[in-house]
């Protein structure tokens, strides 16, 4: 026996020990069907062509301009030669797989008004594949399936609840002939729920509410008969204020099963006290819940932050894998949301095998095993009073999918440690209004104390690739990174963990330890998931280099501005000849305006800020799609034009005259102005420019 059938051997042992293979001579897929591969979305890559022995040799084999400086999450999928991608604003594009012909292009031309109701930028996380239909999740709400050879539309549904403020950013599930997807909008007071539609005709097949809405009045669909227990959990008229709990990312499917396990978002409004006054776990916020894909009747649930009013959405995506525990073969979920807290689910009933931190905690101690819940610090808890908690609203892991490796038994996590201020509004003054931000908190008080908090938060900073063994719940290795911001993971049978980089890198390091094999300056960071496919015979490994723009607060500083080109598609093999146009040149930060700004118009801007701004441009007008401190004297001069002009619109900044005045829109450019003054460095106070 040679190497290679060694090889081969030891690795469909490890398939067979995981219960993911069904046979020693089953053929490896050459294709990559959905977004993390297989539909328990392990994102591991059977191939193994490209290896920890040749990797160095990897280079740029195409590359497809997306023409847009927005953020580009999606994992592309690969059918029979075939690359289909989805960009900003929902537009999909099919490529020959070898060498990024335009097969053909679909532009859904979703308003770009949308641009103001989802969080974090006119995104997409991924298509869905099957019976020859190729599925968009658009950004304003409508499923269209399209012909996969042509790219014509075969079917449009819209899937939202008229009047909410909803918007698509996840990508479409197939489970049992249905497509299945999920919705954003629990920061802006909507109602979360998950719907699912024929493939063959789009017709609505079922429809799966997150948080139950007005106990007198039953919804008709397939969450009714759950619904009552739910509402159990909370007080008040929550309905009054959306609820959220949205789904606005991950799903998986068990076929076997007939399972689709629903990861799902934070609360609206933020805080308890508002939400939900008197308390209650407020199910099925921040929780795995498990319906039968061809029903939508809920089967059970695990929530994994009762109550939850930090921001830790639990929606980021979770594993599917067969694991042995104690001697005993388990079939697992494996899920590391924002909270900190690595999880260890029975997927056949929701029962918590096990629970550790991957990242430092400070809102809880641990979990407790008896119960299921997290031990919470009583001070963590949302008061006047600000405080400084660890995750903080980043997670300790995002949205950027993690992987794992059936052959290592480790997930590869893209985790980074950040720091969050937070207090909420004294009791009285929250008011909810439909659209506009839900968090609650309160804003400038105990200016003092929020400024030692955030300084400490500022400076603190982490990022790694985490590589997790959930049997032993810990750290293998990690590989660190000067900042938090790396994209999400891949890992091959070839020994290879690959990941996007916050250094504008794609970077490739052995599975089994960490070791850095080769690395390549792609000029943006690739924040999506790598994938890899085969076509006659040849490996590929494709990302999407386009940065979403996170929030990381000391990116980018004057002295070092950070920079990045327009969003790729970028497709790496073995004998790759392609090459990257040269980088854009990184042009200086502008100091901000010198003037003094009046205290009072400070601060009522903050307010209006995070309620109006904070969404896309960050908390505390830190990083977020566009860093507002640093816009340039040109920007400053244009603030009415952009803000109640709309003449960026054609970029995403629709105008936001029907939202604020013009005196408003003159405080939220005083508050601007204050923050970019209060973190310039060196010293803003200049000359005043001529």
């Amino acid at each position: 026996m040679n190497i290679q059938q060694l090889g081969r051997t030891v690795f469909l042992l490890a398939l067979l020990g995981s219960g993911i293979a069904a046979a020693a001579d089953a053929p490896v897929d050459p294709n990559w069907t959905g977004i993390g591969r297989d539909p328990g979305e392990q994102r591991f890559s059977p191939l193994k062509r490209i290896h920890d022995k040749n990797v160095k040799g990897l280079k740029l084999a195409w590359h497809a301009d997306l023409h847009t400086f927005r953020g580009v999450e999606a994992n592309p999928i690969v059918v029979d030669g075939v690359l289909y991608n989805v960009s900003a604003w929902s537009i999909a594009t099919a490529y020959d797989a070898t060498n990024g012909k335009v097969l053909w292009t679909y532009d859904p031309k979703v308003p770009v008004e949308w641009s103001r109701i989802a969080c974090c930028g006119p995104v997409s996380r991924g298509l869905a594949y099957g019976d020859g239909k190729i599925v968009v999740g658009a950004l304003d709400g409508r499923l269209v399936a399209l012909d996969a050879k042509t790219g014509k539309e075969i079917w449009s549904t819209q899937t939202f609840d008229k009047g909410q403020p909803l918007a698509i950013t996840g990508a479409p599930r197939i489970a049992n002939g249905n497509v299945i997807i999920g919705n954003a909008g629990g920061d802006l007071g909507a109602r979360g729920y998950v719907s699912a539609y024929d493939l063959k005709t789009g017709k609505q097949a079922w429809k799966f509410y997150i948080v139950p809405g007005d106990p007198a009045k039953p919804d008709g669909v397939a969450s009714d008969p759950v619904m009552p227990m739910a509402a159990k959990t909370w007080k008040g008229e929550w309905w009054k204020t959306g609820g959220g709990g949205n789904a606005w990312d991950g799903m998986v499917v068990d076929p076997a099963q007939h399972l689709v396990f629903i990861a799902t978002g934070n609360g609206s409004p933020h805080p308890i006290a508002f939400r939900s006054p008197g308390g209650g776990d407020n199910l099925f916020l921040c929780s795995i819940v498990a319906i039968d894909a061809r029903t939508g009747e809920y089967r059970w649930h695990f929530q994994e932050v009762p109550g939850e009013e930090w921001d830790y959405d639990c929606a980021n995506g979770p594993i599917l894998a067969d694991i042995e525990l104690d001697g005993q073969k388990r079939q697992v979920l494996l899920h590391s949301p924002k909270d900190g807290f690595f999880r260890v689910l029975d997927r056949t009933n929701g029962k918590l095998l096990s629970a550790a931190g991957y990242v430092p905690t400070t809102w809880a101690s641990h979990v407790d095993m008896a119960s299921g819940r997290p031990v919470v610090n009583p001070e963590a808890h949302l008061k006047e009073m600000p405080v400084l908690l660890t995750p903080g609203f980043g997670g300790g892991h995002n949205w950027n999918p993690m992987s794992y490796s059936p052959i290592t038994g480790l997930a590869y996590i893209p985790a980074q440690e950040q720091y969050e201020v937070i207090s909420r509004k004294a009791d009285g003054e929250f008011k909810f209004v439909l659209g506009q931000s839900t968090n609650g908190q309160a804003i400038g008080n105990y200016p003092e104390l929020r400024k030692e908090l955030n300084a400490y938060a500022q400076n603190n900073e982490k990022g790694y690739l985490l590589a997790w063994d959930p049997v032993k719940q810990k750290e293998a290795f990690r590989v660190t990174y000067p900042f938090p911001g790396s994209g999400g993971t891949l890992v091959t049978a070839g020994n290879l963990v690959v990941q996007g980089t916050i250094n504008k890198t794609l970077a490739i390091y052995r599975a089994d330890n960490g070791q850095k094999l080769w690395e390549m300056p792609v000029q943006s960071v690739p924040a999506a998931a790598p994938m890899s496919y085969e076509v006659k015979g040849k490996q590929y490994i494709a990302v999407n280099a386009g940065w979403n723009s996170a929030i990381v607060a000391k990116l980018s500083t004057p002295e070092k501005p950070f920079s990045f080109a327009e969003a790729r598609l970028l497709v790496f093999s073995l004998d790759g000849k392609d090459k990257l146009p040269p980088a854009p040149a990184s042009s200086s930060i502008e100091p901000p305006p010198s003037e003094q700004q009046p205290i009072e118009a400070v601060k009522a801007g903050q307010v209006l800020y995070t309620e109006h701004c904070a969404i896309c441009h960050g908390q505390n007008a830190v990083g977020g799609v566009k860093d507002l401190r640093y816009l340039s004297e040109d920007k400053h001069g244009q603030f009415f034009n952009i803000v109640l002009g709309g003449i960026l619109k054609k970029g995403g900044m629709q105008s936001f005259a029907d939202k604020v005045t013009k005196d408003q829109a003159a405080q939220i450019h005083s508050y601007v102005i204050n923050r970019a003054q209060e973190d310039w460095q060196p010293d803003f106070m200049k000359p005043k420019r001529k």
